[in-house]
């Protein structure tokens, strides 16, 4: 058999291989498509009503379903592809607790010591610019000396010297500054400039140290009283504006020039000294009703520590605003002295207004006083510890914190959140502020009457008017006049 026979030989046999799989395939499907077609069929004139039921035909057999069981993993799996939104929040919500976490403990274990001389001696200088009766000036004082600063803690007057030296640290010493003399203040910044240049010994047969300026820390009044705008006597507000306002700015001022001059000897490197401005910033961020002057100066205050990051950044001079919550100071204070630390008013203030006065503002005060978030405290939860706000404040002087503003303490971040979102109504309406249904008259002899009824009958009167007398209203803590008289300088 030739080549050629060969070739068509195998054509033949392969065509015929390949027509029977063709055909066979072509009759599988079909019979596949006729028997699906007959189920069709079957069960459409199954359900058909007009066909007498006995030849109605049967509805094929379903093939039974076979359940086969879900691993857990295979269960989890398919609840996170059902609740991709929750599982989000509750992976955010554990990465964020993870995260916070692990950043404590990290901050817990760091050790926080201020530099030394090769000679044991201390070098690095702290100024706390806030009054020696406040207790936060005296923790914070405390806990800088105990890390290895210099401490020198801003006094106005010979009692504050007393206070500071009765702690009996030698490293916490006073600074005399008055700010309400700029020649006097001038001069003592200039002494004390003259001192940070000056090689100090830190003992006998020791070789003298160069000392370095790291940190001021500015420390308004953090406590200020709660009553209705419309019985605050002016001279209250000007009393206010200068203790808790005038007087911050003015210390600032007064260290600008030394915070903006190089102490350290030439060649050294100059590490720019850090300005640390603490003001209360629960109240400040709902402004509740009744705390217009903590809400007034303490907003005031966050606009001047902006304006003067701005003008200090180009500087290089940090400048941190620390917006502080509420803090534990019973170890500082008795649990029933004089001083208790209450941000909030008591009910028993309006016992001292005018009768129009309790009739229109005093349930919203009563009841806001009550309630469980007023006057910046949580009711039933103690302040966050001190070491928390002294930890910061170290590593915001180290470096290791550089954000322009830091939240600390209870309810600092919480009321900052709440006051930047929630409405103001609604946060009116948690602190038991309602509506008032029935207002006073207006009586035309609450200032010309009034003075006319004391000279006629003798007897002084008690109408409600906007600003009433001073006696008993503001309940100032200081003591003297209340208003203040600019001093003159020696040199006018």
């Amino acid at each position: 058999m030739s080549g050629v026979e060969q070739q068509i030989m195998d054509a033949l046999s392969t065509a015929n291989v390949h027509f029977r799989r063709y055909t066979e395939d072509a009759a599988q499907f079909i019979d596949l498509n006729v028997d699906r077609a007959v189920d069709v069929v079957r069960e459409t004139l199954a359900k058909v009503e007009w066909i007498p039921e006995p030849m109605r035909p049967t509805p094929p057999a379903k093939a039974p379903e076979v359940i086969v069981a879900m691993s857990k993993f295979e269960t989890v799996q398919d609840w996170v592809a059902r609740n991709k939104i929750l599982t989000g929040v509750v992976v955010l919500t554990f990465g964020t607790v993870a995260y916070k976490g692990y950043m404590a403990s990290r901050s817990c274990k760091k050790t926080r010591r201020a530099k030394r001389a090769k000679n044991g001696g201390r070098t690095e200088v702290v100024v706390i610019a806030g009054s020696p009766t406040l207790p936060l000036t005296k923790s914070l004082s405390l806990d800088m000396e105990r890390r290895g600063f210099i401490v020198f803690v801003v006094c106005n007057a010979a009692e504050d010297e007393s206070l500071v030296s009765a702690l009996a640290r030698p490293d916490i010493r006073p600074l005399s500054i008055d700010t309400t003399d700029p020649p006097s203040a001038g001069s003592a910044i200039e002494r004390f400039a003259q001192y940070l240049q000056s090689p100090q010994t830190p003992g006998p047969k020791l070789k003298p140290n160069q000392l370095t300026l790291k940190s001021v820390i500015l420390i308004p009044s953090l406590h200020y009283q709660t009553s209705p705008i419309a019985t605050i006597p002016p001279s209250s507000f000007a009393n206010l504006f200068y203790t808790h306002l005038l007087q911050p700015i003015l210390t600032i001022q007064a260290f600008l020039p030394l915070l903006t001059s190089r102490l350290n000897p030439i060649g050294e490197k100059w590490i720019p000294p850090k300005v640390l401005v603490f003001t209360p910033s629960i109240i400040s961020s709902i402004n509740p009703p009744f705390h217009a002057p903590e809400a007034t100066v303490c907003s005031a205050l966050s606009a001047f520590t902006e304006v003067l990051t701005a003008e200090l950044r180009p500087l290089e001079i940090p400048v941190t605003h620390m917006q502080l919550g509420t803090f534990d100071f019973s170890s500082f204070v008795p649990a029933r002295g004089p001083q208790a630390l209450l941000t909030a008013g008591n009910p028993e203030d309006t016992l001292v207004w005018p009768e129009d006065a309790r009739h229109i503002y005093g349930r919203n005060f009563v009841a806001q006083t009550s309630s469980a978030i007023s006057g910046g405290r949580i009711r039933g939860l103690r302040g966050s510890s001190l070491r928390r706000l002294h930890n910061t404040v170290f590593d915001v002087i180290d470096g290791s914190i550089i954000s322009d503003t830091v939240r600390v303490g209870l309810g600092a971040s919480v009321y900052g959140f709440v006051g930047r979102w929630a409405p103001r109504g609604l946060v009116s309406w948690m602190m038991g502020i309602r509506k008032v249904d029935e207002l006073s008259t207006w009586k035309t002899s609450s200032y010309e009457g009034s003075e006319r009824a004391e000279s006629e009958n003798g007897e002084e009167s008690h109408e409600f008017v906007a600003v009433p007398s001073e006696a008993n209203v503001w309940n100032s803590e200081v003591g003297g006049p209340s208003t203040w008289t600019p001093q003159k300088s020696e040199s006018s």
